[in-house]
C-alpha cells in the first residue's frame, strides 16, 4: 500500500475512533466511516451495508461527493439524493452480500457488466462502474460490507486502494463496536440517574405527602364538630388533592423506571426495607406500632413485583388509619416457593359502608394484571383482613 495512502487511512481511523469514544450515536459514526472511505479511495459514492437475518444486506449509511447519485443512462432511473439509498436492500448472492458473509474483498472494473455483479445491480446504482467492497466486523464476526463506487468511465480501483479499503473496513468494525459500547454505557448512566430520581420521589416525597394526608384526615375526623361545614369540605378537598398528587407522582416514578433504554423490570429491590418504612409511617399516625413479621428473602424481589406489594401494603395501612379505629394491626410478609404473600390484619370496626373503595379496586386490578390474587374480608365484629399474593415466576 502506498505510504501516503496508509498514513491518510491511519489518520482517518484515529479521527473515527475519537468520534466513537466521545459517545456519538453509532449511526453517526458509521456515516463518518463511509465519508472517509470515499475520500481515501477517491470514489464518488460509498455505502455501508449491514447484514440482515436472511443473508441480504441493507444500506445503513451512504455518502456521495456531491450529495447526488450519478446520472443514470437514458431510459433508466434518474439520479437522486444519496440519502435515498438508505434502506436499499441487496440480495444475498450480490457481491456485497457475499462480502458481508465473510468473503474476501472484491473489486470490479465495471460492476454493470462483470458476471459476478451484473445480475444484482439495483437501478439506483446503474450510473456507476468501478466498484470495490470489503467486509467489516468485530471480534471475528462480520457485520456487513463497506463498498465504494466511481462513475462510469473513470479508472478502476487499484489493488493498493482495495487493500487500503479492506484495512480501513476492519478498523471501522472495531470502531463501531466501541461506539456501540459507549452508547450502551451512556444509556446505563442515564438509567441510573432516572432510577435515583424515581427512588427519591417514591421513598421521600410520596411518603411525606402520604403522612401529611393521614394527619389531615385524622384532624378532620377528630375535630369534625368544631369545623364549619365549609371548612370541613375544604379540608376534605385538600386531602383528595394530596391523594391525587401522590398518584401522579407514582405515575411519574413508573414512567422513569420504564424507559427505553430501557428499564429491566427484573432489577431487584429491597422489599423488606420498604415494608419497614410503610409500617413506621402508619405507626406514627395510629399512635401505636403495628407488628411486622417478615419471613424469607426480600432483597432480590424484581422492582415491578415489589411495587405491587408496596402499593398493596400502603393501601391496606391507609384504610386502617382512616377507617378502622383499631388498637392492634399486624402485617405479615412471606416469601416462599410460590411467591410473595402479604397479610394486613386489624381488630377495628371494618371498612364502613359507603366509604370509597377506589384504592382497593385498584389493588384487585393490580393483582389480576400481575397474575396474583387479592382478597378482602371486613366486618364490624372481626376487623379487616387484606390479602395480596403475587407470584415471582
Amino acid at each position: 500500500m502506498d505510504p501516503t495512502l496508509a498514513a491518510r487511512a491511519l489518520s482517518a481511523a484515529t479521527e473515527i475512533t475519537s468520534t466513537a469514544l466521545s459517545g456519538d450515536d453509532p449511526e453517526a459514526v458509521l456515516e463518518t466511516v463511509v465519508a472517509r472511505a470515499v475520500e481515501l479511495a477517491d470514489a464518488d459514492l460509498g455505502l455501508a451495508m449491514v447484514s440482515a437475518d436472511d443473508g441480504r444486506v441493507v444500506v445503513e449509511a451512504a455518502y456521495g461527493v456531491d450529495g447526488l447519485l450519478a446520472e443514470a443512462p437514458a431510459g433508466d432511473v434518474e439520479g437522486g439524493p444519496v440519502g435515498e439509498l438508505r434502506g436499499l436492500t441487496l440480495e444475498t448472492d450480490s457481491a456485497a452480500g457475499q462480502v458481508a458473509r465473510g468473503s474476501e474483498p472484491i473489486a470490479a472494473e465495471d460492476f454493470i457488466v462483470d458476471p459476478r455483479t451484473a445480475p444484482y445491480v439495483p437501478d439506483e446504482l446503474r450510473g456507476y462502474g468501478p466498484f470495490a467492497a470489503a467486509p467489516f466486523g468485530s471480534g471475528g464476526r462480520v457485520l456487513g460490507a463497506l463498498t465504494v463506487y466511481r462513475r462510469q468511465g473513470r479508472e478502476p480501483f487499484s489493488a493498493g486502494t482495495v487493500e487500503m479499503l479492506a484495512a480501513f473496513a476492519a478498523q471501522a468494525g472495531v470502531v463501531l463496536a466501541l461506539a456501540e459500547g459507549a452508547n450502551a454505557r451512556h444509556r446505563v448512566t442515564l438509567y441510573q440517574e432516572r432510577e435515583r430520581i424515581a427512588r427519591e420521589l417514591h421513598d421521600v416525597i410520596v411518603q411525606r405527602l402520604y403522612g401529611t394526608g393521614m394527619q389531615l384526615d385524622r384532624v378532620r375526623r377528630n375535630m369534625r364538630k368544631r369545623f364549619a361545614q365549609a371548612d370541613g369540605a375544604r379540608l376534605s378537598d385538600a386531602i383528595d388533592q394530596l391523594d391525587q398528587t401522590i398518584e401522579e407522582i407514582r405515575g411519574t416514578v413508573r414512567a422513569l423506571r420504564s424507559p427505553e433504554p430501557r428499564h429491566d423490570p427484573g432489577t431487584p429491590t429491597d422489599l423488606a426495607e420498604s415494608a419497614r418504612g410503610e409500617v413506621r409511617i402508619a405507626g406514627e399516625l395510629l399512635g401505636y406500632p403495628p407488628t411486622l413479621e417478615l419471613s424469607g428473602e426480600f432483597a432480590d424481589i424484581p422492582a415491578e413485583r415489589a411495587d405491587h406489594i408496596r402499593a398493596a401494603l400502603r393501601e391496606a395501612l391507609s384504610n386502617v388509619v382512616r377507617h378502622s379505629g383499631a388498637s392492634e394491626t399486624r402485617v405479615t410478609l412471606t416469601r416462599d416457593a410460590e411467591g410473595v404473600k402479604l397479610r394486613v390484619r386489624d381488630n377495628g370496626s371494618g371498612v364502613p359502608q359507603g366509604v370509597a373503595t377506589r384504592g382497593l379496586r385498584h389493588l384487585a386490578e393490580r393483582a389480576d394484571a400481575a397474575g396474583g390474587r387479592f382478597f378482602l374480608n371486613s366486618s364490624p365484629s372481626l376487623g379487616t383482613l387484606v390479602a395480596f399474593d403475587l407470584p415471582l415466576g
